[in-house]
């Protein structure tokens, strides 16, 4: 038995000789980007049950590069959907290749690629809200789609520098505040960008009680944030059964490419409503959505790999998306003033920074500031009209952009 043979091949299949490589630094780069997004997600609490499994995948996708030296056996495989995808490729749309090069990872992403976990996440979210206060006060859909702003701005921003109309597309929605739709939307237009725009959207997501309160006290006077708001209408029971069937049918038949987000989102709220169905609500609110959210990040994770993530773009990406979510507050916050100009002081303008789709975190940062000023102000209701309208809206926008550049 060759001792010093065997030795050798173990040497050299190892994973650490990967770090001497050509550009296996990258990769180590990447593995310590991961630790730190894992020290955010547990040690800072920002969004940890999808930061958390995001980093483990980034660290998983890097480590196994290492250990295969970026062959067969590593468990993602950015070069499989690529190849998958590409008309001139003898393998392609050849499920065949995809099942004999896979790693773990790389089925993981097929549930991301076709669309799939980001829907279910929606699903989850429509079976968690109450519609009620938006149909109590349906005003509340202007300002939710006044903080759609930001993802246009972005997108020229985008174009500005250099980035084509579907990456633009896929930075600009990052200004929703909204995770599944955008990784839906980058994943069917620029999924070579589906890591870094994921990072950012749920970053920012994370940052909305740092990020919004100095917006708010910036484009909102003293007088305007101590508006206390009456208490809306109760809403019947046969609004919140009726209201999921015809915003999917509206909105559907007006932007087909929405149907998987906004058909998702309203069968999760028909379940919540329908008074019958409570076992499968529960299901879905609880069981479905974190196994999916597990699948989800550490799926989206896995593309975060050196060659498509060290580079320039990303820190656009980045700053991109900080001014998408910026600008879209400032809309919601402008839709807010003019409401309040409309209605004679009755509206307070802090609940239009609510229009973006985190929910129901901007809303509760909404009513955190009102607070500050009004210690009688009760702003979380009136909040969650524009929040859940901004959900919509976001969807909206995606499909709107799915349709121009799909």
């Amino acid at each position: 038995m060759d001792v010093l043979g065997t030795l050798e091949k173990l040497v050299m299949e190892s994973g650490f000789a990967g770090f001497f490589m050509a550009g296996g630094w990258k990769n180590l780069v990447m593995i310590v980007i991961a630790l730190v997004l894992l020290y955010l997600g547990i040690a800072k609490k920002f969004e940890p049950l999808l930061l958390c499994g995001i980093a483990f995948g980034c660290l998983l996708s890097n480590l196994s590069y290492f250990v295969s030296l970026g062959g067969e056996n590593a468990l993602y495989h950015p070069e499989i959907w690529s190849t998958f995808l590409d008309a001139s490729s003898p393998y392609y749309h050849s499920y065949g290749y995809i099942m004999s090069h896979a790693g773990l990872l790389d089925f993981f992403y097929i549930g991301v690629k076709a669309g799939i976990y980001p829907s279910i996440i929606f699903m989850g979210v429509g079976a968690m809200t109450d519609f009620g206060p938006l149909l109590s006060n349906p005003k509340s859909l202007l300002l939710g789609a006044a903080a759609q702003l930001g993802v246009f701005a972005a997108f020229f921003g985008a174009v500005l520098l250099g980035f084509t109309g579907n990456e633009a597309a896929s930075i600009g929605i990052i200004g929703g505040a909204d995770g599944p739709t955008a990784i839906f939307l980058t994943t069917k237009l620029a999924p070579h960008l589906l890591g870094p725009i994921a990072i950012a959207a749920y970053s920012y997501m994370a940052l909305i009680p740092l990020i919004q309160p100095p917006l708010m006290k910036l484009f909102t006077t003293e007088e305007m944030r101590k508006v206390k708001m009456e208490q809306t209408r109760a809403v019947s029971k046969t609004e919140k059964i009726i209201f999921p069937i015809v915003v999917a049918s509206f909105v559907i038949l007006l932007l087909p490419s929405t149907a998987p987000l906004i058909g998702c989102l309203m069968l999760g709220n028909l379940f919540r409503e329908s008074g019958v169905t409570d076992r499968l609500s529960d299901t879905v609110q609880n069981a479905l959505m974190n196994i999916i959210t597990i699948l989800l990040a550490t799926s989206v994770g896995a593309t975060m790999v050196a060659e498509t993530f060290l580079n320039i773009q990303t820190i656009y990406i980045i700053c991109l998306g900080l001014i998408a979510f910026s600008i879209s507050t400032i809309g919601g916050l402008i839709g807010g003033r003019i409401m309040y100009h409309v209605t004679g002081g009755k509206v307070n303008p802090l609940i239009g920074s609510a229009g973006v789709s985190a929910v129901p975190m901007a809303a509760r940062v909404s009513q955190d500031v009102g607070r500050k000023y009004n210690k009688t102000n009760f702003l979380l209701m009136h909040a969650m009209g524009p929040n859940v309208a901004g959900v919509i809206g976001s969807a909206i926008a995606a499909g709107f952009l799915l349709s121009v550049f799909g």
